[in-house]
């Protein structure tokens, strides 16, 4: 059996991009009433931190295994473009707000499946 190939997240630009996403996220819900942190800001800040996370715990596995994280952190990403329109619906982010964080998501999720299809 060959050696196990690793993957340095931390130069992964998938990976860098999900931290901006994280801290875009991050900066948006300190705004959000107090009586949704128990609910869509506890959704929210879960799988925002969930996207790099898994391309991080990932990384230290075989490409078959990377792909899996990798498969999730996309869900994850669908995920909160979801709960994003609905913060957006509840008039918790304005539509401009919204769009800049679905592009950076979309970009997000563009370059990890061509990243993904690669392994």
């Amino acid at each position: 059996m060959g050696a196990k190939r690793r993957h340095n997240y931390k130069n992964s630009k998938i990976w860098s991009l999900g931290i901006e996403i994280v801290d875009d996220v991050y900066k948006l819900i300190d705004s959000f009433p107090k009586e949704e942190r128990f609910g869509l800001v506890s959704q929210i800040s879960r799988c925002s931190v969930s996207i790099p996370s898994n391309i991080a715990e990932g990384s230290s596995r075989t490409d078959k295994y990377f792909s899996h994280f990798l498969d999730i952190s996309l869900g994850s990403s669908f995920e909160l473009e979801t709960q994003l329109i609905i913060a957006q619906k509840r008039n918790y982010i304005t539509k401009e707000q919204l769009n800049k964080l679905e592009d950076k998501i979309a970009e997000f999720q563009k370059m990890t499946m061509g990243f993904q299809n690669k392994l």
